[in-house]
């Protein structure tokens, strides 16, 4: 069947009924973490929430005050998971995310014209795509698109935008003979009821359930970002449509601004701005590395000439690196001194290293990696790595030196 929001995807409110409660389990990412989240799935009469498919992402709104999380499909049903349970047979308005819905429906209603112009224009199909939470990709069987041809493109992907260029939902029988000439993919084992058809006038028309504008003037602009090389031999096209546009525009003009302010430059010369700041990092990273190098031979050099010195040696270098302690580590070792270094913030992150006689060093490493909540591991005589918090460090630095202390 087709759903009310496929048959008019601008309806934004709805009166529907409960046909099903279920209580149900759903996998759900928030916040970059994976969860799942105990609910219920609802089946409803009709609803005006589109359910994931075709590439488009899946509808959020209300069922009354329930907010909904995920809406799938299931052959003829849409399947809406949401926290509280309904009443079968309860009479409900649907209510869509309307701002989520209409970027959906300018993003894929954009991808069908980029599409078809894609391929009428210089040949190349379009293997699959993806509407991304910023943007959106698709994928071109082509090695590449020239710079010529992705200008020509947006203009005349444009061009349509401005001639008001009408598009129409068509449904039809799985027997009716026009299914044949238009464009699809295939339709999926579980599918049920009409075809479901999307005609851009003129441009294309394609098999397809997702949610459209009903007139390419409603997409405002498509901005084509770029191409990356795909897989398989393949070109991904970025693009914006519509409020994204718009969007990206407005973030674009705040980082402009920013860059202003720290480079002290116009935007014209931003590039050239960051190129000399990076050459002069650089440098400047060179020359601190030599220094370092340079204080590391004369560390170990005062402590070998200290007649006062034990087996034991530690050091802490906010500034330094793996490089900086492996010379030091590599000078006093040799002397059958215990070593324990570390790099990074007193109280922060940072890295460590215990080297020396590598009975001492395997005993004791483990325990050192415990103190500073830290990953590593270690061989011949050396146990080095990463510091989550470098505050206990005095203590393992009393503890080391008891610990040497015990041996003498």
């Amino acid at each position: 069947m087709a759903f009310q929001c496929q048959r008019d995807c601008y309806m934004k409110e709805f009166v529907t009924s409960v046909v099903s409660c279920c209580p149900a389990e759903l996998k759900h990412e928030v916040n970059g973490k994976k969860e799942t989240l105990k609910g219920f799935n609802i089946k409803l009469q009709d609803t005006i929430l589109f359910p994931e498919g075709g590439g488009q992402p899946d509808d959020h709104g209300l069922i009354g005050d329930v907010p909904v999380v995920r809406v799938t499909r299931q052959g003829a049903d849409a399947v809406h998971f949401v926290g509280s349970p309904l009443e079968e047979g309860q009479e409900v308005q649907v209510k869509v995310d309307w701002e989520r819905r209409f970027d959906h429906m300018q993003q894929h209603s954009g991808q069908h014209v980029i599409t078809a112009l894609a391929e009428n224009m210089f040949g190349y199909k379009t293997t699959s795509w993806e509407l991304g939470r910023q943007r959106s990709t698709i994928e071109l069987d082509t090695p590449s698109v020239k710079p010529a041809q992705l200008q020509a493109l947006e203009e005349a992907v444009n061009e349509k935008i401005r001639v008001h260029t009408p598009v129409t939902v068509q449904l039809l029988s799985i027997d009716d003979p026009a299914v044949e000439k238009v464009k699809s993919r295939g339709l999926p084992d579980d599918h049920a009821g009409p075809i479901r058809i999307i005609d851009i006038e003129g441009v294309d028309a394609n098999m397809c359930c997702g949610t459209h504008v009903s007139n390419l003037s409603h997409l405002q602009i498509i901005k084509l970002l770029g191409t990356e090389k795909g897989k398989k031999n393949k070109t991904n096209l970025i693009f914006l449509t519509g409020n994204r546009v718009l969007k990206y525009a407005e973030k674009s003009y705040s980082t402009e601004r920013s860059l202003v302010s720290l480079l002290k430059t116009g935007p014209d010369e931003h590039v050239e701005a960051v190129d000399k700041l990076q050459k002069s990092v650089k440098l400047l990273l060179k020359t601190n590395l030599s220094l370092l190098r340079d204080m590391a031979v004369v560390i170990t050099q005062n402590f070998k000439n200290d007649p006062q010195r034990g087996n034991f040696f530690s050091l802490h270098k906010k500034e330094g690196d793996n490089e900086f302690m492996s010379i030091i580590a590599n000078e006093l070792t040799t002397e059958g001194t215990l070593v324990f270094l570390t790099v990074g913030e007193e109280k922060g992150p940072g890295l460590f290293l215990l080297a020396g006689p590598s009975e001492r060093v395997a005993e004791m490493g483990p325990r050192v990696l415990e103190m500073l909540q830290g990953k590593g591991a270690g061989k011949n005589g050396r146990f080095q790595g990463k510091a989550n918090s470098l505050a206990r460090r005095g203590e393992v630095e009393a503890f080391l030196e008891q610990q040497c202390k015990q041996e003498e």
